[in-house]
């Protein structure tokens, strides 16, 4: 592995490593049509939305959320893929 391929891949693994960020991960993946908007993620978490986006943000920047923003909310979805390629790196043997 090269050392750019691991520096992006660890940044994808310290993304998920939060508890609040894999609880959202999760309620992502698990909602209607695969996605969520900001207000809906608030509650469930039990944390206000500043925390909630920040949150949401680190996620997008580290390739495992896309953001759609329509109107004045933005809409979350799980970026195809990505999970999956986390999983791959776990599971390789050599």
């Amino acid at each position: 592995m090269s050392a750019a391929r691991a520096l992006e891949l660890s940044k994808q693994f310290k993304a998920i490593a939060d508890p609040n960020r894999l609880r959202l991960v999760s309620l992502i993946s698990s909602s209607d049509g695969s996605e969520a908007c900001v207000c809906d993620l608030t509650e469930p978490l039990g944390l206000g939305q500043p925390t909630v986006s920040h949150h949401l943000k680190i996620l997008v920047d580290a390739g495992i959320l896309h953001r759609e923003k329509r109107g004045v909310w933005a809409y979350y979805s799980l970026v195809p893929g990505a999970l999956n390629t986390l999983a791959d790196v776990l599971s390789e043997s050599r």
